[in-house]
């Protein structure tokens, strides 16, 4: 076996976008049979899980056309040459050599492996006890999310609790509820451990709340609605509230405020770096690269009156609410670009490129109050689940939803969903796991019984010496 090695050092790329596109290998490496022995590694370790959230692969460009573009809501925009790979991912023409399809199996990977040093090596060293439970536990909660990942995507995946102790890494793939269960224990035992809170200096580390509202997606995805219910209730009722002010949530002002669940610290500062999330989603050629923009689809879902039609949608020639005039540099390029990762040229901080300040929301409360509308749905109790989208509803100006039917409830569920979280890589595994892709995605390409994963790589089923086995249609 090779060595594994641990990457300590947070690396910034900054790098123009072309047909180019390279695998960058990290610097400043370690050697891990020289590292773990004191309680600075292991804050040190831990970092380096969390500068993976805010990398090329896990936010950066891989995971926007793989979680994105595959959905109806967001199509690769740039101009019509600049990587134009990416179209496979719209009509889903993508195969199991495609350089997306390797790429974020890779990156989470390597989320995996740095997760799982942390808990494997960090119980060992000789440190203040509660803080080495504390960030083995966040090492749980980054892990199980990097799973969920991992099975939305590919289906079941090897499990690897910890380091293998032989160093043997071939291992058959789990079964994709084995997968689901495996992160429901990691956030289980993560959620008993963590605080609901941290200091300032600690603001983007998981919480309990993180753990638990993680849990309870997960658990709308395997279907148990009653615990995903039960475990929305008890985030619910930790104090978080929706944000009244839905431009003020996406802002820099708004970073961390009362709606955040999970969400990543992309400060333009020593130990952390910023990220490329805002910058390859920002207005082409005026404040970035202009990639995964939204579709007149999306446009047309918004009903009359949604406030957050103009909030989520920015337009080419608009002057938006804190000033800029939104004039893009490319006229082979579109006319619409995501709102939401906007940040306003007076609080750009260029030193770590465009955007790169802006946090990415990766579980927010409205979130939440979906999920626990559609759980209570699924279990009968049309009253609360009226009362949970309703107040996601009436924070966009919009008022109560006049569904009254479980079925009827269902599908202004899933439409709330849809603009709610609308470019924020839920509705391609949305329409996924609730069994509307063929409706929605079968104009673009999609076959049922095959598309709702991707392949596994090519390389990786050649290097685990046939204990894999391809997905269907692959």
């Amino acid at each position: 076996m090779k060595k594994i090695f641990l990457t300590l050092s947070i690396l910034s790329l900054s790098i123009s976008c072309n047909n180019d596109f390279v695998d960058i290998k990290d610097e400043g490496q370690t050697n891990v049979a020289n590292f773990f022995t004191t309680q600075d590694d292991a804050m040190q370790a831990t970092s380096a899980i969390y500068s993976f959230l805010r990398s090329w692969e896990n936010t950066g460009f891989p995971a926007q056309y793989v979680f994105g573009v595959t959905g109806d809501d967001v199509e690769k925009g740039s101009n019509p040459g600049d990587a134009s790979f990416i179209n496979a991912y719209d009509n889903f023409t993508f195969t199991v050599s495609d350089d997306g399809v390797r790429g974020y199996w890779i990156g989470q990977w390597q989320a995996v492996n740095r997760a799982n040093q942390v808990i494997t090596n960090v119980p060992k060293i000789d440190m203040d006890a509660t803080l080495k439970n504390r960030l083995v536990a966040e090492a749980r909660m980054l892990r199980a999310y990097f799973y969920f990942n991992l099975v939305r995507i590919y289906g079941g995946v090897p499990i690897y609790d910890g380091l293998p102790a032989d160093g043997n890494y071939l291992k058959a793939r789990n079964s994709t509820a084995e997968v689901y269960n495996f992160i429901a224990s990691d956030l289980i035992a993560a959620s008993q451990v963590l605080p609901q809170t941290y200091s300032a200096a600690d603001r983007g580390r998981v919480t309990k709340g993180a753990a638990l509202g993680l849990l309870s997606k997960v658990y709308l995805y395997m279907k148990d609605y009653q615990k995903a219910y039960d475990t929305s209730n008890q985030v619910i009722g930790m104090g978080y509230s929706l944000d009244p002010d839905f431009n003020h949530l996406f802002r820099p002002a708004g970073e961390f405020g009362s709606e955040s669940v999970f969400e990543v610290n992309c400060d333009c500062a020593a130990g952390f770096g910023g990220s490329q999330y805002a910058e390859v989603q920002g207005v082409r050629n005026q404040f970035g690269w202009g990639f995964f923009t939204p579709t007149q689809e999306l446009e047309n879902a918004f009903e009359p009156g949604d406030i957050r039609k103009e909030l989520s949608i920015l337009r080419e020639g608009e002057t938006t609410l804190e000033g800029d005039l939104i004039k893009k540099g490319d006229p082979q390029a579109g006319n619409m670009w995501n709102q939401k990762v906007y940040v306003p040229t007076s609080l750009n901080n260029n030193a770590c490129g465009y955007g790169s300040i802006q946090n990415i929301r990766i579980l927010r409360f409205a979130d939440i109050l979906l999920i626990n509308a559609e759980a209570a749905n699924e279990l009968g109790n049309t009253a609360a689940a009226t009362t949970s989208i309703n107040k996601v509803r009436n924070r966009a100006q919009l008022g109560n939803t006049t569904a009254s039917s479980q079925g009827a409830l269902r599908t202004a569920i899933w439409q709330e969903r849809r603009v709610e979280l609308a470019m924020e890589m839920d509705r391609f595994p949305d329409l996924v796991r609730t069994g509307q892709a063929a409706t929605y995605l079968g104009p673009k390409g999609f076959k049922t019984g095959k598309n709702e994963v991707f392949p596994i790589p090519l390389d990786a089923m050649n290097q685990s010496n046939g204990l894999f086995v391809q997905n269907p249609g692959y």
